[in-house]
C-alpha cells in the first residue's frame, strides 16, 4: 500500500491493546504512517471510543474516509465482558480502586436475569464521572482526576439485547448489543445498585461496530509490522 492509498482514505479494524486509549492508538497510526511514506500531514481518526481497560474492535479512517467517522459511530455496538458484584469503584470500572463493599448472599441467580431484563430496551443512564464527555466545556474525567463533583446529565440509550452468559458469583458474564454512547460501565453499576448491592466492570471487549467484527481486526504491533516490516529493516 502507498500513501495516495492512505491519503485516499482507508478502514483500519484495530483489536485495541489493553492500557491503551483509543486516542494513542489513533495517534500511534498516524506517526508511523506520516514516518513510513514522510507524510507531513495526514488525518486519523476512530469510529468510537473504546476506555483504556477494554480491547476489541477499534475502527479507524485515514484521509477521506475519515469523513465517515460519524457514519460508523452511530452504529450499534455488541460488547463481551464481566461485571464484579459487591463492590463499587468511582470509575465505575478497575481504573480506579474499591471504595465500597456490599453484600452479595442474597443475590440469586434469578434475581440476576431479571435485572438484565430491566436493563433491556430504552434505558436512561447517568455516564461515570471518569468519561470524556464534555460538560461545560470541560471533559468529565479533568473535573473527576482533581477531586473535584459535579452534577453528570443523564442520557437515554438503547440496549437491544442483553445476555448473561455465566454466573460465578461475584462475577457475571454478559454479552451485550447496545447504541451508539452506551456507557457498559454504568450498566454494571447499575445493576448491582438494582441487586440491592454493588457493582462494577471487571472485563469489556467490543467484539462488533455495525457490520464489522473483531474477526476482521488485527492487533496494533501486527499492523505496525505490515506497514513497516521488520526483515526490511534488517536488510538496509
Amino acid at each position: 500500500m502507498q500513501a495516495e492509498d492512505y491519503l485516499n482514505g482507508q478502514i483500519l479494524f484495530i483489536d485495541k491493546p489493553l492500557n491503551w486509549t483509543s486516542f494513542q492508538v489513533v495517534n500511534k497510526i498516524r506517526w508511523a504512517i506520516r514516518k513510513k511514506f514522510r507524510i507531513k500531514k495526514i488525518k486519523v481518526g476512530h469510529a468510537g471510543t473504546l476506555d483504556p481497560l477494554a480491547t476489541g474492535l477499534l475502527i479507524i479512517c485515514t484521509g477521506k474516509f475519515t469523513k465517515k467517522l460519524n457514519e460508523f459511530q452511530a452504529a450499534a455496538k455488541q460488547y463481551t465482558g464481566k461485571i464484579t458484584l459487591g463492590a463499587t469503584t468511582p470509575s465505575y470500572d478497575l481504573e480506579t480502586t474499591v471504595d465500597k463493599t456490599f453484600d452479595t448472599a442474597h443475590i440469586t441467580e434469578e434475581a440476576i436475569l431479571k435485572t438484565a431484563e430491566k436493563l433491556t430496551g430504552k434505558i436512561t443512564q447517568t455516564p461515570p464521572l471518569y468519561s470524556a464527555i464534555k460538560q461545560d466545556g470541560v471533559r468529565l474525567y479533568e473535573i473527576a482526576r482533581k477531586g473535584e463533583e459535579t452534577k453528570v446529565n443523564s442520557r437515554q440509550v438503547e440496549i437491544f439485547s442483553f445476555e448473561i452468559t455465566k454466573i460465578d458469583m461475584p462475577d457475571v458474564h454478559f454479552k451485550i448489543l447496545c447504541s451508539k454512547g452506551t456507557y457498559i460501565r454504568s450498566i454494571a453499576h447499575d445493576f448491582g445498585k438494582m441487586l440491592q448491592s454493588g457493582g462494577h466492570l471487571a472485563e469489556l471487549v467490543r467484539t462488533k461496530s455495525g457490520d464489522f467484527d473483531l474477526d476482521q481486526a488485527v492487533s496494533l504491533e501486527e499492523f505496525l509490522d505490515r506497514l513497516e516490516p521488520k526483515d526490511a529493516d534488517q536488510k538496509k
